[in-house]
């Protein structure tokens, strides 16, 4: 069902911790692992200790996710768990959480205000 991830240390993990999210996440758990993978998620901070996780799509779109406050910017969080409720997560948010556990997230460091202008073009490109 799932192939063994291994860790960047060179662990694996358990089979039945991959069974496990399998079941609680459905198909969103091998899309999000799929991600990790690919290394497609980048944590992005600044010196004032504003963090904030963009994660590449498979569709090779870029999302924003706010792990502290549990969000996504893509459409299936807006519609799959905030308006409709039938899902936890989305798959990009749950590879951020996995990744961050992996220790397989790639690193960026901006200015505060390289930061700001990134969540405000965000903001602009989904209006």
């Amino acid at each position: 069902m799932f192939k063994r991830r291994r860790l960047k240390q060179g662990l694996t993990v358990p089979d039945e911790h991959l069974s496990s999210l399998k079941f609680v996440f459905g198909s969103s758990a091998i899309q999000a692992l799929d991600l990790v993978d690919r290394e497609s998620v980048t944590l992005i901070s600044s010196p004032s200790g504003r963090r904030v996780y963009q994660v590449l799509g498979s569709s090779g779109k870029t999302y924003t996710c706010l792990a502290s406050c549990h969000y996504c910017s893509c459409p299936a969080f807006a519609f799959s768990v905030l308006r409709k409720g039938d899902s936890l997560l989305c798959k990009h948010l749950l590879a951020v959480y996995l990744s961050r556990v992996m220790r397989n997230c790639q690193q960026l460091s901006v200015s505060d205000k390289q930061l700001t202008d990134l969540l405000l073009m965000e903001k602009t490109q989904e209006a």
